[in-house]
């Protein structure tokens, strides 16, 4: 039986950002990803955007961790050439009755220590972005986006770097927590078991089922799962925007938003759509409430300009009709399994806060 420290499960932006800081801190790693690649899960399947922190309740790990997180991200894209872009965001009131909203919004990014956020006259966002229709907005300069795919690749290496190891195709069959250790089975085409003082359960969509089979671990610290899918279209050609553009937020997610990439392509999503199991396939009859939630804002976008795109699935902890559940970022001190973090609903703005997060995790596993 092969034995380690520590074994972090799953290769997305979390836990190769947590793989990176246990092994920057001299600690052994593997990471063990049941699918062929890095970052194949929600870490790929989102809007990219590095958010600023406005929308969160003060106090909460969303808020804490993704200010926190944000500045880290932006340190760390250009100390490792990292492609991103700090655009800029306009939160969009498009009616009178929602500018109440909007001030609430504002004053939560100010609770949060986001003190750079501008409140603009209708007249004044269209200055900024003539194809925008709104009547008041506030512009967040510190929301960005960032190539995913890029940051998730050198925090890899990063990880590679201090020691780190990444398997592929090597689910985790199954976990027991037994004197002071874990024996962790690892299925796929070469099968093994192995002994670990730390495990850190980053599992993403998996977390929540994963944890539930380990045997050692109380089934009442798992929380239920809600998958949200998000779907999302663009549009040929580019988009007259050169920032992101936010509505209102619903109660499930941030609205309907337009979003550009690194080569200024504009992306439109995600809505909400709760389901039962994971499919990632886009209805394109989803396509006919877009274009109303999207003409609050661009009124002239051409009838039939939308195409499918993508979609994302939201690993939630609270369900149709609820608060918004904060991040579970699960210690010993929570569960009583010394060795064993758990995290649970790392959703957005887990892509921003992924640093942070990292370092939290760091906190909570101890040392063998």
């Amino acid at each position: 039986m092969d034995q380690i420290e520590c074994v972090v499960i799953g290769a997305g932006v979390i836990g190769l950002a947590v793989a990176r800081a246990l092994a920057a801190r001299g600690r052994e790693v593997i990471v063990l990803e049941a699918a062929e690649a890095i970052g194949v899960g929600t870490s790929s399947r989102n809007s990219e955007v590095i958010h600023a922190g406005i929308y969160y309740p003060r106090g909460s790990l969303k808020a804490a961790l993704c200010v926190r997180g944000r500045e880290m991200l932006y340190d760390y894209c250009v100390e490792h050439n990292v492609p991103h872009s700090r655009c800029g965001k306009l939160l969009v009131a498009t009616s009178r009755n929602q500018i109440p909203q909007l001030e609430s919004i504002m004053a939560k990014g100010r609770e949060n220590g986001v003190l750079d956020l501008m409140r603009i006259s209708g007249d004044q966002a269209q200055a900024l972005e003539p194809a925008l229709e709104c009547v008041e907005a506030v512009f967040s300069p510190q929301t960005g986006i960032v190539d995913s795919h890029q940051l998730m690749l050198a925090l890899q290496g990063d990880a590679e770097r201090d020691g780190a190891v990444c398997a592929f195709h090597a689910p985790v069959k199954a976990i027991e927590a037994s004197n002071g250790r874990f024996i962790i089975k690892v299925g796929g085409s070469a099968p093994t078991t192995i002994s670990a003082a730390c495990v850190i359960n980053s599992a993403g969509l998996q977390a929540n089922a994963l944890a539930r089979t380990i045997r050692g671990l109380d089934a009442r610290h798992v929380p239920p799962l809600y998958l949200a899918r998000g779907n999302y279209f663009s549009i040929s050609g580019r988009a007259p925007f050169s920032r992101l553009i936010y509505p209102m937020p619903n109660e499930a997610g941030l609205g309907v938003h337009l979003t550009i990439d690194l080569g200024g392509q504009a992306r439109f999503g995600p809505d909400v759509e709760w389901v039962d199991a994971i499919n990632y396939d886009v209805d394109p009859h989803r396509a006919d409430s877009f274009y109303a939630a999207i003409r609050a804002y661009w009124p002239a976008l051409p009838d039939d300009a939308l195409q499918p795109a993508y979609a994302g699935i939201r690993p939630k902890l609270s369900g149709p009709g609820e608060p918004a559940a904060d991040f579970v970022i699960q210690g010993p001190a929570a569960h009583g399994v010394r060795g064993l973090v758990n995290l649970f609903g790392i959703e957005s703005p887990g892509l921003t806060a992924s640093l942070a997060i990292a370092q939290r995790v760091c906190e909570l596993s101890g040392r063998a």
